[in-house]
Order: structure tokens, then C-alpha cells, then sequence
């Protein structure tokens, strides 16, 4: 099928192609009747205008720049969901750059990279707690497009989308010590990623509010993966004989923990009780079925690009919108992974 182009409708339409590129481009000095009759024939030869031309005449490039990383995991997969998702209903394209070591890669050159595509917006999606985030952190307002962070805590000299992930392992916590445990461990995620230390964090201070010493022994790192929550299941019980639950950071890991609980012949939950966190599909489909902490991360990405829109259209009128955070309360999901028999 031949492509349509401008000739074409300009040609059907009985106008110069001047005429009917101003009408493409809304210009005011186009009267209603000719207006009305360019579309007529847009919609008859099904012409799409080219947006890269569109992009040119209107000075904008309608795309928005994400640095992400460890979208291999669920939690990192479901928030660029969201952001896919709103850019396109807002009519952005997405342009991604992907850091797949933060430690070692640079996030000054991923920048200059999207920068480099004329983005009109960046949305910094890397949970690394590092170099990289500390110099963007001190050089966010020297950019020349707006930027939204995720993925950390809330700062009042920039702009901030995040889950609460300090108060989703609090809620987890204090659930087990309601359920009359005391010897509570947690299975964190990797030390440089934020929510692995928030998280740790919430677990760490809800025993210390509760009187109970969070001791060194009852922390185990892993790297968000199941082999890892297994191996360190191992690892808690050499130093804890005596445990009785465990908090774990996501819940791949948590079925790490189920399966060498089961190997070792603790039986669940009523030798010992499991809370994971994301909520992952397969969670409630676990044996037994998993409690844990259900967040919106779709709903994260969704709100980046919200926040994002915002910030560049007062861009385009000069003016200097005020930071602000938005944190999204976790919902804590109880199954039978953590309920007490009886």
C-alpha cells in the first residue's frame, strides 16, 4: 500500500501543501471552511502527519527520558509499566536509557545521552544509593529540563514519587509480633538499593520500638532473587535456631525462604511464619499462600509522569513550580503464610 503523504491530501483537498501543513500545525490564519475540509480528506486518506516534522515546527520533541535499572525484577518492570503506560495516554513517546551495573555505569552520561534526543523531561528511576544519585541530586536544577526522582526519600530541592516502603515493613513487622512472635528476621535486598534499607530500616525499628534487640544475626542480604532468599534462609537458621519468623523484602525471596523452610522440615506457619513483600501475581497461588505488602508500583510510574507533565508545561510559561514528594502507602495482604494455627 502506498504511504499517504502530504501531497496526496493537499492534492484530494484542492490546496497548496503550504495551506494544509497550517492546518496540520493549527495555525489561526486558516479559515473554519478550509479547516474543516483538510480534515474531511486527513480522515478519508487515513494520513498520519510525521511526528518527527510536527516535533520540528512546534520547537517540542514530545518524548520524556527514563534512567532505570533491574527491570529484570518485578518491582522495577511494574513501575515502567506505568510510565509507558501514562506517557503514551498523555501523547509522549518514551525514551529509556538502562544503567546495568548503577555501582560502575555512569548516570551523567545516561543523562547527556536522553538529553542529547531533545527530551523534554527526565524521570530517574534507578533505586542505587550512590554516586550517581548524589551528583544528579546536586545538579538536578542545572539540567535544562525538569526532572521527578523515584526511588528515594523525600527532599524538599526536588521532585519525588515513592512507595512508603519504610511504613509497608512496619505494618509487616508489627503483624508477626501480633501474632505472638518474637524471634523476627529479615531477608533485606541488596544494601545499595533505598528500598532494601528502608525496609531493613522498618523492620530493624519496629523490634526496637517493641523492646526486642534486632540483632546482627537476625539480617540476612540477598540479591531479590529466590535462590538467594533460600540460601539465606539457611544462613538465619545456622545463627537462630530459635526463629520463628521472618520478614523478607520481596516475594521471590519469600518463596526462597518457603522452600528451604520445607526442606528443613519447618512446617509454615506454625513453626514459622513468612511475610514477603510486592504482591507479585503468584503470591496468593504460594503454599501456604504468602502475606505481604501490596504497593502500587504501576501507580509510581503512573504518578511520575504525571508530576513530570506538570512540572514541563510550567516549563513552557516560565514558571518555577515548588518541589514536592508524593509517597503511596502499601497495603499489607494477609494470607495464611503468617497466621497462627488456632
Amino acid at each position: 500500500m502506498t504511504k499517504v503523504t502530504i501531497k496526496h491530501v493537499a492534492r484530494t483537498a484542492g490546496l497548496s501543501i503550504a495551506t494544509v501543513s497550517r492546518v496540520i500545525n493549527n495555525h489561526p490564519d486558516v479559515s473554519g471552511q478550509t479547516r474543516r475540509r483538510v480534515q474531511q480528506v486527513i480522515d478519508e486518506l487515513g494520513y498520519e502527519p510525521n511526528a518527527v516534522a510536527r516535533s520540528l515546527i512546534h520547537g517540542r520533541s514530545h518524548s520524556v527520558g527514563v534512567v532505570s535499572t533491574g527491570i529484570e525484577f518485578y518491582g522495577p518492570s511494574q513501575t515502567m509499566a506505568g510510565i509507558e503506560r501514562q506517557a503514551n495516554e498523555l501523547g509522549y513517546w518514551l525514551m529509556s536509557s538502562l544503567l546495568p551495573d548503577p555501582e560502575t555505569a555512569s548516570g551523567e552520561d545516561a543523562l547527556k545521552h536522553l538529553l542529547s534526543q531533545q527530551v523534554e523531561g527526565l524521570i530517574w528511576a534507578v533505586p542505587e544509593v550512590g554516586k550517581n544519585r548524589t551528583w544528579i541530586c546536586d545538579h538536578s536544577r542545572d539540567l535544562p529540563v525538569p526532572i521527578v526522582f523515584l526511588h528515594m526519600d523525600c527532599r524538599s530541592d526536588v521532585f519525588v514519587v515513592a512507595v512508603d516502603n519504610y511504613v509497608g515493613a512496619r505494618s509487616a513487622v508489627e503483624h508477626l509480633l501480633a501474632q505472638g512472635r518474637r524471634q523476627i528476621a529479615c531477608v533485606s535486598g541488596p544494601a545499595h538499593w533505598w528500598e532494601a534499607q528502608e525496609r531493613t530500616r522498618g523492620w530493624r525499628e519496629t523490634l526496637v520500638d517493641t523492646g526486642i534487640a534486632a540483632a546482627e544475626t537476625l539480617h540476612q542480604a540477598g540479591d531479590w532473587t529466590a535462590a538467594s532468599g533460600f540460601e539465606m534462609f539457611y544462613r538465619l537458621v545456622d545463627q537462630n535456631p530459635n526463629l520463628d519468623a521472618v520478614f523478607v523484602s520481596n516475594d521471590q525471596m519469600a518463596l526462597g525462604v518457603l522452600k528451604a523452610a520445607h526442606r528443613l522440615g519447618w512446617r509454615v506457619p506454625a513453626d514459622l511464619a513468612v511475610v514477603g513483600f510486592d504482591d507479585i501475581p503468584e503470591a496468593a497461588y504460594f503454599l501456604p499462600s504468602l502475606t505481604t505488602v501490596r504497593h502500587d508500583l504501576k501507580g509510581v510510574g503512573t504518578q511520575a509522569v504525571i508530576l513530570l507533565e506538570q512540572m514541563m508545561s510550567a516549563q513552557q510559561t516560565g514558571e518555577t513550580p515548588d518541589a514536592q514528594s508524593r509517597l503511596i502507602t502499601p497495603e499489607l495482604i494477609v494470607r495464611d503464610s503468617s497466621l497462627f494455627p488456632g
